[in-house]
């Protein structure tokens, strides 16, 4: 018998996401009848999204409610699930903080204020929810899962659970091996981005040794020839099998595009490790080529909307999509059992990691509700040389973000791979900081000195304002 719920979706204008959410609940028996209310600041694409996901439900003959709001307290009040997509800066505004990096003489990123307006919102709809629906399970899904989720779960007393794609991304090496995905069995475990393949199993058979062949009999090869089919495929790439010969287990999904600062010096450097043509995603020929993907998208939706003829069916499909989201509320709510890649304070699940980081361990999910799996420790030098820095760096953003320490956004920028002076960082720090863009990020971050301290250590003080 079916369980209708009440599901706020904050951040719904992203329409590729919120119809493949619509798609799912559609095809859930289970949840027929469930009311989805969109939550928006965008209000025209928020109406067209609702417009859209409405048009789908009727083609598919699906039992959805919708509603709109630009309100987030109105989408939130007695929910019982909250999905959260937002991003509160635009892919714009990163190409502009791109530039000013670039000025001086950093390569893509550079210098940062951090994750500060991510963590602010979610620490917001946090608070939002322990007031109005605080038995509602929040479902994170927008970055950073990591950082955002340890700091919600250690912060207020409400449900979260973050997802993220990247464990798919032993699809990758199961499809090039000639795997049949059905026949695969896999365990990933570790921290939001920094997740190792402890298990790879074909057949209940361990399927390590297949990939060694394929490395010494195609991987040369592959590297010459593969030209990469979206901009984050790097699973398999040089950079990818590197470090897996270091550390004896594959680096999945996003993980291999960490690594460490030698893959990153410049963009000859990045296509040698992630391959033609991108040099993987974080790169100057990569992100316009992702974002102009996303707004092709985009268009093709808005079309869609407007065209009373266009069938939604022929855009969106009809078949599940690979997203946890809809499985996980009807396990919850219905009790329909199954194992998931989640994010959630470890308790204990991986060895070695504090119980309230959130880890990206399998859980078991039912009516009981998320029950991490106890896994195997992680080997000592993956914990020392990349679990544990990773999680320190976590420590590290929320200590700044939670006291407002300008100087720990120094500290980092200082720490910069490619930073060569402390007038370099410094520079660039203050000039992120006087952009018009970044005023909230200025005013909530201090120095713990006097104005003007800042800049008397400065070798060429000239032409830099003192912090």
């Amino acid at each position: 018998m079916p369980h209708p719920v009440r599901i706020g979706v904050i951040g719904a204008g992203s329409g590729t996401f919120s119809l493949g959410l619509v798609k799912d609940l559609c095809l859930t028996d289970n949840l027929a009848g469930s009311e989805v209310h969109f939550m928006d600041i965008d209000a025209d694409r928020l109406d067209a999204v609702t417009r859209m996901a409405s048009r789908y439900t009727g083609e598919v003959g699906g039992d959805l409610r919708f509603r709109q709001t630009t309100d987030r307290e109105e989408a939130l009040r007695e929910a019982d699930f909250v999905i959260n997509t937002a991003m509160v800066q635009s892919h714009y505004h990163q190409v502009d903080m791109r530039a000013l990096m670039a000025r001086h003489g950093y390569y893509y990123r550079g210098v940062s204020g951090g994750s500060f307006y991510q963590l602010r919102l979610m620490m917001e709809v946090a608070r939002d929810m322990e007031r109005l629906c605080p038995d509602a399970w929040l479902i994170q899904s927008g970055n950073p899962v990591f950082q955002g989720c340890t700091l919600m779960t250690r912060e207020t007393g409400i449900k979260v659970c973050g997802l993220c794609h990247g464990h798919y991304g032993y699809h990758t090496i199961a499809r090039e091996l000639g795997f049949d995905l059905e026949r695969v069995d896999f365990q990933a475990p570790g921290v939001n981005h920094c997740i190792w393949m402890t298990h790879f199993l074909y057949d209940g058979e361990d399927a390590y040794p297949r990939i060694d062949r394929w490395i010494a009999e195609h991987g040369e090869e592959y590297w010459r020839t593969h030209e990469a089919e979206s901009t984050h495929d790097t699973q398999l790439s040089r950079g990818a099998v590197h470090q897996y010969r270091m550390y004896g287990l594959f680096p999945i999904g996003d993980s291999p595009r960490v690594g460490g600062w030698w893959y990153h010096t410049d963009i000859d450097t990045k296509k040698h490790w992630f391959g033609e043509p991108y040099g993987g995603p974080d790169t100057h020929i990569a992100r316009p080529v992702h974002v102009e993907r996303l707004e092709k998208r985009l268009a093709e939706i808005r079309a869609a909307c407007e065209d009373p003829s266009a069938r939604m069916t022929e855009l969106f499909g009809t078949e599940r999509t690979r997203e946890q989201q809809v499985p996980i509320i009807d396990a919850l709510t219905n009790d329909e059992r199954g194992t998931f890649q989640v994010n959630v304070p470890n308790r204990g699940a991986l060895p070695g990691v504090d119980d309230d980081v959130v880890v990206e361990v399998p859980a078991v999910i039912d009516r009981k509700g998320i029950q991490p799996l106890r896994v195997a420790p992680l080997p000592k030098k993956i914990m020392l040389e990349q679990l544990l820095p990773t999680i320190l760096g976590m420590e590290r953003e929320l200590e700044a973000y939670r006291t407002g320490d300008r100087s720990m956004l120094l500290w980092t920028a200082l720490e910069h791979h490619q930073t060569r002076s402390y007038d370099q960082a410094f520079a660039a720090l203050e000039e992120l900081l006087r952009d018009p863009s970044n005023r909230e990020l200025a005013e909530h971050f201090r120095y713990p000195w006097t104005e003007g301290e800042g800049g008397r250590y400065l070798q060429s003080p000239e032409g830099v304002a003192a912090g």
